[in-house]
């Protein structure tokens, strides 16, 4: 079995918790902000480490006069806003445990994850979210206060715990030790009903301490980021927890459509990302480009950032393509950077592979992209690239304290503090999951002689066609995804003849290409599904993917399903992961007309 390991920089002492972030912080820095929050003028206005504690302290106090007590569960189902990070250090002060609920959450999804957590509170952020709790509150008896940030609700909370002493407070703050329970965690329910991982303090503590020594050039004091990633996801709470310990400020945008002006006034040093959104924001860059009658500049600067980087990377670039860098540079890479507020210099994707394409691409243009690995179960990061140490294409090496092995499978095996106690309530998938001390992560990969890590496809996710060839759907998909037109791509075939695809087509750029390509912006989704236009397009892209792949593993036909596939329609997870087994369900009569199984109900547009 394949392994590597980086032993730990820093371990820390039993006792701790998370909480200790922030008094370390407010011990050695005070006066640093810590967040910006924007106003309604569009000012964003700091707020400094000791008066993020203060208010911290006064809400913790105000938990404990309402009864909350050391372990309970409370739960937080908001957009991402300062008053997220407020509660959660707020709850882990008084000792209590955070249970994240994602804002898009169906009231079936939230009785779920209350009843199933015993969460005795519960903190919103709005009427609309009110309005699905007071569906399914009788079936969630054990929650006896809902308190919401619209309103004055964290203010009268905090007042109420006045009568709090000091002492109290920090004897509740020390009542959480490094193995404690600090938040439960609800996976995305991909292939059946979401389990709870029970993360601790120490993956919180120990993994922010580590990573700050390995990642100094992204984490130190008085840097920035700006958060627009669900906070309920594991990886954005991670970096809520690391920005503290490291001195990072932070700034939150809860509103896709506006994260490219939030970018533009907050300056960030740093962001956090899946890859469709650096997907979306080159897909943008393009089409604005070709509307502006300068698409013929931007793909010869996007050829040329690409070239530059394959060529850095091996250490010598020609003396004509350096020449070509630097003009592309002043025309067209400066104002992508200024589009991202003119100072991101580093970003960290993770979710699923990048591509290298648009991996040379990013740092062509001043933006190195640190794939990272890592799951619900593992406290996010269990792999990185560092900032003097990048693969473009793998997702980085072990950080430290923590290890990464290869099974005979192919499948990846995780190992170190930072993997989770074990699923709440469930210690039959517990069990199935943690096995001799390694988390068996479902992942196929592979690592190479200085233990960086590729990811080849999901174990659960492999196909096997009629004629038995094995087939990972993500390096197919994933370049799919690249393309403006398309939203998502879903690969079939599993005992099948041979290999198809679903394709959605993306809503926000489809009028944009259209335009450029001499089609009618107006045209409706599912008229452009049946368009010539697109579908030529469509199967441009697909013979693109084809030439990297054997016959036996190409797409041999595709189909245009005529509706987005979104969170909404329950298709993707609240992290943008395809629902597979609910796509097929909902499109089988698309995959049967593919196959020759029948007539299709479902509209769509075939080709093959």
């Amino acid at each position: 079995m394949q392994q590597y390991e980086i032993p730990r920089h820093i371990t820390s002492d039993a006792s701790d918790n998370i909480t200790d972030l922030l008094v370390e912080r407010v011990k050695k820095t005070p006066n640093l902000p810590l967040y910006a929050v924007q106003n309604d003028a569009g000012e964003w206005l700091s707020i400094t480490a000791i008066e993020f504690e203060t208010q911290v302290k006064a809400l913790a106090k105000g938990l404990i006069s309402a009864g909350i007590q050391p372990g309970q569960a409370v739960a937080i189902m908001s957009r991402t806003r300062y008053e997220w990070s407020l509660v959660d250090f707020a709850l882990w002060y008084a000792g209590a445990v955070s249970v994240p609920i994602y804002e898009t959450s169906a009231p079936a999804q939230m009785e779920w994850i209350l009843s199933n957590s015993d969460s005795v509170a519960l903190f919103i952020e709005n009427a609309e979210h009110l309005s699905r709790y007071e569906e399914i509150k009788n079936n969630t008896p054990l929650v006896r206060t809902v308190w919401r940030f619209d309103q004055k609700d964290i203010e009268n909370l905090s007042a109420l715990g006045k009568d709090v002493s000091d002492e109290q407070l920090e004897a509740r703050r020390r009542s959480a030790k490094l193995a404690d329970l600090a938040t439960l965690i609800y996976t995305s329910g991909t292939t059946g009903k979401p389990k709870g991982c029970e993360l601790t303090h120490e993956g919180f503590v120990e993994l922010s301490r580590n990573a700050q020594v390995e990642l100094p050039e992204v984490l130190w004091e008085g840097t920035s980021t700006l958060l627009f990633l669900p906070m309920a996801h594991v990886f954005a709470r991670f970096i809520a927890v690391i920005a503290i310990h490291s001195g990072v400020k932070v700034g939150h945008q809860p509103d896709a459509k506006n994260v490219a002006p939030a970018m533009a006034s907050f300056h960030p040093n740093f962001l956090l990302a899946v890859p469709r959104v650096f997907e979306k924001v080159y897909n943008s860059a393009e089409q604005k480009a070709e509307a502006g009658g300068k698409g013929k500049i931007f793909r010869a600067a996007a050829d040329a950032a690409v070239a530059w980087s394959i060529a850095d990377e091996a250490g010598k670039v020609p003396l004509g393509l350096a020449l070509k860098h630097k003009l592309f540079d002043a025309l067209v890479y400066k104002k992508l950077r200024a589009a991202m507020g003119g100072e991101v210099k580093y970003a960290v994707s993770g979710g699923a592979p990048l591509g290298n394409r648009l991996g040379h691409f990013y740092r062509a243009i001043g933006l190195t992209v640190l794939e990272g690995y890592g799951l619900t179960e593992t406290t996010a990061p269990a792999t990185i690239g560092r900032p003097s140490n990048v693969k473009i294409g793998k997702v980085g090496y072990a950080l430290p304290g923590t290890k990464v092995a290869i099974a005979e499978d192919g499948e990846i095996l995780l190992g170190g503090y930072n993997i989770m106690r074990g699923y709440w309530r469930n210690p039959q998938a517990t069990a199935e999951s943690i096995r001799d001390g390694w988390f068996h992560s479902g992942d196929i990969g592979e690592l190479d002689g200085d233990g960086f890590l590729s990811i080849t496809g999901r174990k659960k996710e492999l196909l096997v066609t009629a004629g038995g060839k094995n087939v990972a759907p993500a390096p197919l998909e994933d370049p799919l995804r690249a393309n403006p037109l398309i939203g998502q791509a879903v690969v079939i075939g599993d005992q099948k003849p041979f290999i198809a695809a679903l394709i959605s087509l993306d809503a926000e750029m489809l009028p944009i290409w259209l335009a450029n390509n001499g089609g009618d912006k107006s045209m409706s989704v599912a008229d452009a599904a049946k368009s010539d236009l697109v579908r030529n397009e469509i199967q441009r892209a697909v013979d693109e993917v084809n030439r990297s792949v054997s016959k036996a593993e190409s797409i041999r036909k595709f189909a245009i399903i005529q509706t987005e596939l979104t969170e909404e329609s329950g298709h993707l997870t609240p992290s943008l992961k395809i629902k597979r087994s609910q796509v097929l369900n909902d499109f089988s009569p698309v995959v049967d007309e593919i196959y020759g199984s029948g007539p299709s109900t479902v509209e769509a547009a075939v080709n093959g």
